[in-house]
């Protein structure tokens, strides 16, 4: 050390110059080793940012593609339910023409049974009439025999003028009896082949009709047994809610004589039952939820199942703040306000045990004891309650018991 008036050294020990020259070297590497691993890091980091960009871009990849999967969906459905309407509407139709049908098919019977008559009156008549000439002709032979002369001067007979007169009144009865026997049998004729006429176009009808069934009613039962629910309960429950008697569903009895049904009764019967079981499957789709809650634009972010060791008793839809809720089904809300974790919550009790519930949201446009129908906005979706960001949680429970609601779902995809 130098300083203004003298020059002083310092002397380090040969340990201490080592400790010194390892500490300086310890120092250099320690920084050396920071340096590469700051630069490895920041190269995974690039790495780490370039991989998740690539996985972000997937990922927006595969929800575009869902998108555009559930407006198709979306789209397809929307035709299926215009087809089942219109499918519908022909059955009506079709109903109304058969029954129009039938009833004429009765009047022509009526016509027919009247002609028959008609025919077996004017048979008899002539036959009275053939046998009042013999027995006119036979009179008139004998009294010839009995008095010869008077083949002379036959009118100056009064018998014979008055036999004569019957004899001519006879035979122009018989004639017109004839006639009108004809005419019979040609009505009779024309109203059998307009009888067949009419059971032919009545065939084609019920098959046609019987097709219709097969077409609408099976997949509606295959849609009620994916979804877990019993077809014969659905139409028993929705049966005793709709237990008005009459109506064009009401199966017709076409034997009024106490006979035994015609087969074409029996079929018309069979159809008209089938039509039945359509208008209570039509009535009970509306009682169950299977539509889907959120019509805009959306993406499912969870489902129904275990998460973070507890039950995930629904399904997360997560779309714009403010996006309308739908009611799925027809029902009541139970429940239109705060709860818990649910937020703002609304409960709507539905037919067969099932009740559905729309959770977190922003505001609620129900209120308890209102009566929805299938469609009706209930709400907007949100974030409150035990939420991460804007959604809807949709649960669906039967009995209280927790379901999937994508089971309900998916089983209404192949149908509406």
């Amino acid at each position: 050390m130098r300083s203004d008036t003298d020059t002083r050294f310092i002397r380090l020990r040969p340990g201490t110059q080592i400790i010194a020259a390892v500490g300086t070297c310890a120092i250099v590497a320690w920084t050396i080793i920071a340096t590469a691993v700051l630069v490895m890091d920041s190269i995974g980091a690039g790495n780490f940012r370039e991989q998740a960009k690539r996985e972000l871009q997937t990922y927006e990849a595969r929800l575009n593609a869902l998108a555009e999967e559930r407006d198709r969906r979306a789209q397809e459905a929307l035709a299926a339910q215009e087809r089942f309407s219109s499918a519908l509407a022909q059955i009506s139709a079709m109903q109304s023409e058969l029954l129009a049908s039938e009833t004429r098919r009765r009047e022509l019977e009526t016509g027919l049974e009247m002609v028959q008559g008609t025919l077996r009156r004017a048979m008899s008549a002539r036959e009275d009439a053939q046998h009042k000439v013999a027995r006119l002709t036979s009179q008139i032979q004998a009294g010839k025999a009995e008095n010869p002369g008077a083949a002379t001067s036959p009118a100056d007979d009064p018998t014979v003028e008055v036999l004569t007169t019957a004899l001519a009144d006879a035979a122009r009865e018989r004639d017109k009896t004839l006639a009108e026997a004809e005419d019979a049998q040609r009505d009779a004729e024309e109203m059998a082949f307009e009888l067949r006429l009419v059971n032919e176009r009545n065939s084609e009808i019920f098959s046609r009709l019987e097709d219709a069934m097969t077409i609408s009613v099976e997949p509606l039962e295959t849609m009620f047994r994916k979804a877990g629910l019993d077809p014969d309960t659905l139409i028993d429950t929705v049966r005793r809610g709709y237990s008005g008697q009459g109506g064009p569903l009401t199966p017709i009895s076409l034997s009024t004589r106490g006979t035994a049904p015609s087969p074409e009764a029996t079929r018309a019967n069979r159809i008209l039952t089938r039509l039945d079981e359509l208008n209570l499957y039509r009535l009970a789709a509306g009682k169950v939820p299977l539509a889907i809650p959120v019509k805009g634009a959306f993406r499912y972010t969870s489902g129904f199942g275990m998460r973070w060791g507890r039950l995930h008793a629904g399904t997360d839809f997560a779309g714009a703040h403010g996006a309308p809720i739908h009611a799925t089904a027809d029902g009541v809300v139970t429940h239109a306000g705060w709860l818990s974790g649910y937020g703002q919550l609304v409960k709507i009790k539905h037919a067969f045990g099932i009740e559905t519930r729309y959770a977190h949201m922003s505001r609620i446009r129900v209120r308890e004891g209102q009566r929805v129908s299938r469609g009706d906005r209930i709400g907007d979706m949100g974030n409150t309650g035990r939420s991460t960001g804007t959604h809807l949680h949709y649960e669906v429970r039967v009995d209280g018991k927790a379901i999937n609601p994508m089971t309900y779902i998916k089983a209404a995809r192949d149908v509406f």
